[in-house]
């Protein structure tokens, strides 16, 4: 199956122009040091923010790539964000359940609803490039209150999907640092993302701020 990720690789070139647009919001360690609620971080210097909804990532953000449970460490803190963002408000958006050209027939999305109980985006379009879909679920969804994009918050482990993903849409992002996989077994664009960071934050540089709808 042709699985290439064309929004990633299209995307990465806006890198050369901002390189702030692959930085995160917040990071922590790992999913089970996630804050919840999510906009308690982020309040501080007089910013107000106000979070009504989370979009998740899936592979070695809180389980393993390829299954469809919640990393048994995980399952606690899983469950203290689906009472805090109930319903539609949290939403899982993976590069492989939900994303067409790898899950053609939507099995796998079907098994990762059953087992967590959250409901999981089917795209056309690849992280970081899905940011116009997402938003069409919320739309589709009013009860989740999302009217806007800078009250999403983008929740995964890589620099170049989720972070990407967060700051194009024009929402917040939270890096998953560590995930689930040890970082030395992690894939090369893995462990390239934690040296960019590095690089990128010891340069100054910042994610951009996401604009309220009152600033539009």
């Amino acid at each position: 199956m042709f699985n290439f990720n064309l929004s990633a690789s299209f995307n990465v070139l806006r890198l050369l122009f901002k390189p702030s647009i692959c930085l995160p919001h917040h990071i922590v360690p790992t999913f089970g040091d996630l804050p919840i609620p999510l906009d308690k971080v982020l309040q501080k210097d007089g910013r107000t923010v106000q979070i009504k909804a989370v979009v998740l990532d899936k592979d070695d953000c809180f389980a393993y790539p390829d299954e469809t449970k919640v990393y048994e460490p995980y399952k606690e803190h899983f469950q203290a964000l689906k009472k805090a963002y109930p319903g539609r408000r949290l939403l899982i958006v993976s590069n492989t359940a939900g994303a067409t050209s790898w899950d053609p027939k939507l099995l796998h999305a079907a098994d990762v609803e059953h087992e967590t109980g959250v409901a999981v985006l089917a795209h056309s379009v690849k992280k970081p490039g899905c940011g116009d879909e997402i938003m069409e679920y919320f739309k589709k969804h009013p009860e989740t209150g999302v009217t806007h994009p800078s009250q999403i918050a983008v929740v995964g482990d890589r620099l170049m999907t989720d972070m990407m993903l967060a700051n194009m849409m024009g929402g917040w992002g939270f890096w998953v640092k560590e995930g689930v996989i040890p970082l030395a077994k992690k894939s090369i664009f893995s462990r390239m993302d934690h040296r960019l960071a590095s690089l990128l934050l010891a340069r100054g540089y910042q994610p951009p701020e996401p604009r309220s709808p009152f600033e539009e």
